[in-house]
């Protein structure tokens, strides 16, 4: 993330300061390597009996927020990305232990200073993308003075250790992926296979000749389908599933016109304000202030053609705007481009995500000014922005943004960009310090408006909170399990909405939305039990847990969704089969008043028969040599029941040579060897308690 994102986004700051020298500061520290002490204040989990420390893996999770900010990554989801990537961290770490797996001292040097080295990007010659490595050695002399103990900390947990563990994991699954070879025998038949192709004449009894409402399906079928097939159906976690209705706390019409009445009150005094920041200021706005100007094309509000009408220092409203009424304040109008590219050069006063001084005002001032004068007196602005610049994003692009839309700065950058005409060059101060400032490129001209705007928020009030909140409780106090929960809500008209498959880590559950606390409760309590009221948004909801699906095979009432139309189909079989009566075709064809059909160049490769769709089991017999020019036994397909009679089995002209086919097949199947954490994770001893901590 760069400092210019921070300034677009009023994001994080990153963290400023580690130069590339520090970067291989754990070098020179005899604890590469090192295992945390058995003080942890307390265990994540553990994988194989390796323990995941909750205060390792917090850090890690706040760093990767903070540098994924900007592109909305919320900590939950980072929670599960990091502890997945922990888990298959120790899962190889434990099978490299057992192998001997490890990196020694010269190994190390190529890790860390080769193709690899994740110092590469800072002693990388920007001009000839030489890579420095004696600059990054002879650094290591500088670091042996160095005493920043949380940098090095923090370089030797983010960048070296997965370094090492990266040529670890690759040495394993290099060793795992290179012993799997593929049989000439094997090779020769999957080819031969590949290359033939068969033509049959079939007769298709499909199964919507017996209508569904015929065959009943009980919870019985189902279980014995399940033991029959249990591989296909294993639950890999436990998950619960919940009804629940809501109680709506939102704002009724009266609270709405309440919202309205105060804006109107206020009406007067915001137009003839002279100063919108300041009164906005003083009485309070939902949507903040912003100095500087927005593009009609970028304007996105309702109704912005009736606002734009009313012309400066003219108000238009007040008109809904999602949950709040608003007044809009023509300030200014000026004609803008609507993008526009600039390069800058920042000297940075201060920290901006925690207020630390980085230097004071008025020696940035000096070190700005000097650069300016320089530039002036003809010295090249990649030179000083690559020495001077604390914008580490932009830095490396010689301080070129590239093109950027109106509102996405701080409003003094903003107008630089945009007031400006291009090859305009100046000194601005924002927030984040000083910037020397050159405008490369603009889009054409065109209006463009400086908007204040009064908004207030639509809110319930206390009686509309009270009486859903009141409903809530008392629907709950009478629902004692999931019977009297269903009765209670035909009683008062409302449909109990399900969600299902709600796993003990999840932060989101189906229908609901974010309530990590809600989730907690499904699994602190027992089925059949009904929830005090979760006030979500503007809803009261009561909850009543309907059932368990837990790890291992699942249970009937998940898997009939899944099941319940095979079983249905099995039977439509058995009851279609003795139908099919004669020696030939042409007379099953009679018996069951179908017709013969003929399909030609099938592959046994290809399961998909134009007409018919995906019917392994019809592809498989046109291949047995058995029937040729002979009648097979009903066959049960996924569409009908099939008879066949094979015409002919015969190879076409190869695409490719055995050779290359061969390749390709080992290829494939090292490709699913290759992951291999899959198969660790089935058979390793994992414990989780995200749940019991998060």
């Amino acid at each position: 993330m760069s400092i210019i994102q921070n300034i677009r986004e009023r994001g994080a700051w990153i963290i400023f300061g580690i130069i590339a020298i520090a970067l291989i500061a754990f070098i020179l520290q005899d604890g590469i390597g090192r295992k945390r002490g058995s003080n942890d204040i307390s265990t994540l989990g553990k994988v194989n009996g390796e323990v995941i420390n909750k205060i390792d893996f917090d850090e890690k999770v706040d760093i990767q927020v903070q540098n994924y900010a900007s592109q909305g990554v919320k900590r939950e989801q980072m929670i599960g990305y990091l502890w997945n990537q922990e888990v298959d961290r120790l899962l190889f770490k434990t099978e490299a232990d057992k192998l001997g797996i490890n990196v020694g001292s010269k190994e190390l040097s190529d890790v860390l200073f080769g193709n690899e080295s994740p110092f590469k990007q800072e002693f990388t010659d920007k001009n000839t993308g030489e890579f420095k490595v004696n600059d990054a050695k002879n650094a290591i002399a500088q670091i042996k003075k160095g005493k920043n103990k949380d940098q090095i900390k923090q370089i030797e947990k983010f960048y070296i250790e997965p370094s090492i563990e990266n040529r670890i994991r690759n040495k394993y699954q290099a060793l795992i992926v290179k012993g799997v070879q593929l049989p000439k025998w094997l090779a020769e038949k999957q080819f031969a296979e590949t290359n033939s192709i068969a033509s049959i004449n079939f007769v298709q009894v499909p199964y919507t000749t017996i209508s569904d409402s015929t065959i009943k399906v009980s919870n019985d079928d189902i279980a014995a389908y399940l033991k029959e097939n249990p591989a296909a159906y294993q639950v890999e976690e436990t998950s619960r599933n919940i009804g629940f209705v809501g109680f709506s706390a939102a704002p009724t019409a009266a609270d709405s016109l309440n919202a309205k009445n105060e804006i109107l009150a206020l009406k007067e005094a915001f137009q003839t304000a002279t100063d919108a920041a300041v009164f906005l200021n003083k009485v309070g706005t939902e949507i903040p202030y912003y100095n500087s100007y927005i593009s009609k094309k970028t304007l996105q509000i309702p109704q912005k053609d009736s606002v734009l009408n009313v012309g400066v220092g003219n108000i238009y409203g007040p008109y809904v705007d999602g949950k709040n009424y608003t007044i809009a304040k023509i300030l200014g109008t000026k004609q803008w481009p609507d993008s526009a590219s600039v390069r800058h050069i920042l000297v940075a006063t201060s920290n901006p995500q925690n207020g630390q001084q980085i230097r004071d005002d008025s020696a940035a001032k000096k070190l700005i000014d000097s650069i300016s004068f320089a530039i002036k007196g003809g010295a090249s602005f990649e030179a000083l922005c690559e020495k001077y610049s604390d914008d580490g994003g932009s830095k490396a692009k010689g301080g070129n943004l590239g093109m950027f839309a109106q509102a996405q700065m701080v409003p003094s950058f903003n107008d630089f960009a945009f007031d400006n005409t291009v090859g305009t060059k100046g000194v601005i101060k924002t927030d984040f310090g000083y910037h020397y400032m050159e405008v490369l490129k603009q889009t054409p001209r065109g209006p463009a408006y400086k908007i204040a705007y009064l908004s207030k928020p639509i809110n319930p009030s206390n009686e509309t909170i009270n009486a859903a909140s009141t409903a809530a409780a008392q629907f709950a106090s009478t629902s004692k399990d999931v019977k009297s929960f269903n009765e209670n809500a035909v009683k008062l008209g409302k449909q109990v909405l399900p969600a299902t498959g709600i796993k003990a880590n999840d932060f989101e559950i189906q229908g609901i939305g974010e309530t990590r606390t809600m989730v907690r409760w499904v699994y602190e309590k027992k089925v059949n039990e009904v929830s005090e009221p979760f006030e979500i948004a503007d809803t009261y909801l009561v909850a009543v847990i309907t059932s368990e699906d837990k790890a291992g095979l699942s249970s009937v009432e998940a898997a009939r969704p899944q099941v319940e139309g095979i079983i249905r189909d099995q039977k439509k079989a058995d009851k279609i089969k003795p139908t099919l009566k004669g020696g030939t075709l042409e007379a099953i064809a009679a018996s069951s008043k179908a017709l013969v059909q003929k399909a030609d160049s099938l592959n046994f490769n290809y399961s998909m028969i134009p007409g018919l769709g995906n019917e392994p089991k019809l592809v498989g017999a046109a291949f047995n040599k058995s029937l040729v020019n002979k009648v097979s036994e009903p066959i049960s397909g996924n569409t009908g029941v099939y008879v066949v009679s094979v015409n002919t089995i015969g190879a076409k002209q190869a695409q490719q040579e055995i050779n290359f086919f061969k390749d390709e097949m080992l290829n494939r199947t090292r490709s699913v060897v290759f992951r291999s954490n899959v198969a660790l994770k089935k058979v390793a001893k994992i414990e989780d308690n995200r749940s019991k901590l998060y």
